[in-house]
Formats: C-alpha cells, structure tokens, sequence
C-alpha cells in the first residue's frame, strides 16, 4: 500500500499529528518503509518528525491494542 510518489518532495511537520498518526500501525510503531513507499530520505524524515511529535506528547509512545 503505498501512499507517495518516491519522487515527490514531502515536508512531514512534527505538528501535523494527523499526517504522522497515518504511517504508525495500531501499537504506534513507525511503519516500514515498504509499507509507506517513501524514499530513505523521506523516512528519515517522516521518523524525525514521529519522534520529536512523541517527545511533545502529541502522538503516543505506545498503544495497548
């Protein structure tokens, strides 16, 4: 299933906890790369973004589904 074109120029915005909730699974673990079709680049980026959005306690750490 993937979402982006891996040529397309993204900007994932730590803020925009909606965007990032999409490329977690149900437990709140970053998803694959082969799951999201990003580039590595893109992931990266997309990782940065989860991350600090998890220090500010926008997005959850974990999820007990």
């Amino acid at each position: 299933m993937k979402r982006f074109k891996k040529d397309a120029e993204l900007y994932f915005d730590y803020k925009d906890a909606g965007t990032l909730r999409r490329f977690t699974d149900s437990y709140g673990k970053i998803e694959s790369i082969n799951k999201t079709g990003l580039s590595a680049k893109q992931q990266r980026q997309l990782a940065v973004a989860i991350k600090r959005a998890r220090h500010l306690a926008l997005l959850p750490f974990v999820t007990n589904k």
